[in-house]
């Protein structure tokens, strides 16, 4: 019994040490990434949660990158982020069938991987504790690391899913292994469908790093994120990471409603951590540079008169067809929620 317990307090000890080495690699990574954006105007930087960590307001969304042309485009499009100060790093499992991972990676390589905030997701399929660790180990090989820095449930989006995800053998039980395992910092949840899903998922009391919600001027009128989940994460001090800041596929953009700069600054105006918004071109990451270089957020009247004008037009989803159809849900796999129909619509 005695060998067991020095065991455990070994092991205790070697994950403290781990991550007390990341952190301070962290630290140096981004002290030498703002350096080298010092020179085009310094991208500022907020507070991760509770976490102590500083990220840049805007991140790197990684599901484009596997739209890029070519791995080397892809690499380019990361090493110019870092270098201009963004160090938030969005994936996920399943982004391109794993393209935009193995594409992160290999822009990670030769010290870059210390620089960043990495994060990826545990996909829809992985919603108990074997997959979800499967998934996990896919990534890490994939992003060419030995532990992420934020791990978070993709696509909570049903309204059973807090109920499945906390469940004995759950993926909550997977997030709890990552982190004992020293293969994960911090963990968080994702989801775009209804913000009372989001606050079904709080409600569990899990100690949650980071929550990632859709945040533009068209959900403060309709099924609102920021009106009733974002005061939540910030009372309890949860890292709100926004995203989808164009509407998805930025219908609101592509009708010249109002401009790219003018939808980015809204979200990043916002009390959240970071925005993440998918580049796949080295023109859009200059566009979103452009913005987060010097930052300078809309005051409140700004953000309450942009809400009143888009509220009308917002008020059927139109503009947020994630929250209304399932045009933006991830692979199929419901059936194992509990939504067998789904199997009838398959076939």
């Amino acid at each position: 019994m005695e060998v067991t317990r020095m065991a455990a307090k070994g092991e205790r000890r070697r994950f403290i040490q781990r991550f007390a080495a990341g952190a301070a690699m962290l630290a140096a990574g981004q002290a030498l990434t703002a350096q080298r954006g010092q020179a085009q105007g310094a991208i500022p930087r907020r507070p991760f949660g509770k976490t102590g960590v500083q990220v840049s307001i805007i991140g790197l969304g990684g599901y484009h990158l596997g739209s890029a042309k070519s791995d080397a485009e892809a690499v380019r499009i990361v090493h110019a982020a870092m270098d201009a100060g963004v160090n938030f790093l969005d994936n996920a499992w399943e982004y391109r069938d794993g393209l935009s991972e193995e594409r992160m990676g290999k822009a990670l390589r030769g010290g870059r991987r210390q620089q960043a905030l990495l994060m990826s997701k545990v996909c829809t399929h992985g919603r108990d504790r074997k997959v979800a660790m499967g998934q996990l180990e896919e990534s890490l090989k994939r992003l060419g690391t030995d532990y992420l820095d934020l791990w978070q449930v993709h696509e909570v989006i049903y309204d059973n899913d807090p109920e499945l995800h906390f469940a004995p053998g759950g993926v909550i039980e997977a997030l709890e292994q990552a982190k004992k395992e020293g293969k994960v910092r911090y963990v968080g949840f994702t989801g775009h469908k209804d913000p009372a899903i989001h606050l079904k998922m709080l409600d569990k009391g899990y100690p949650f790093d980071a929550c990632q919600l859709p945040l533009n001027c068209f959900d403060a009128s309709f099924r609102s994120f920021e009106q009733q989940v974002l005061p939540r994460l910030n009372a309890l001090g949860i890292a709100a990471i926004g995203m989808k800041s164009f509407g998805g596929s930025g219908e609101m953009l592509k009708k010249d409603l109002l401009s790219p700069a003018d939808a980015l600054r809204y979200a990043m105006s916002l009390p959240i951590a970071t925005t993440v918004s998918g580049i796949e071109s080295t023109a859009i990451l200059e566009q979103n540079l452009r913005v987060a270089r010097g930052f300078v957020p809309f005051d409140q009247k700004q953000l309450a008169a942009m809400r009143s004008q888009y509220a009308t037009l917002a008020a059927d989803g139109r503009f947020e067809l994630y929250k209304t159809s399932k045009k933006y849900d991830g692979p199929p796999g419901r059936e194992q929620h509990g939504f067998p129909a789904d199997k009838e619509l398959a076939s």
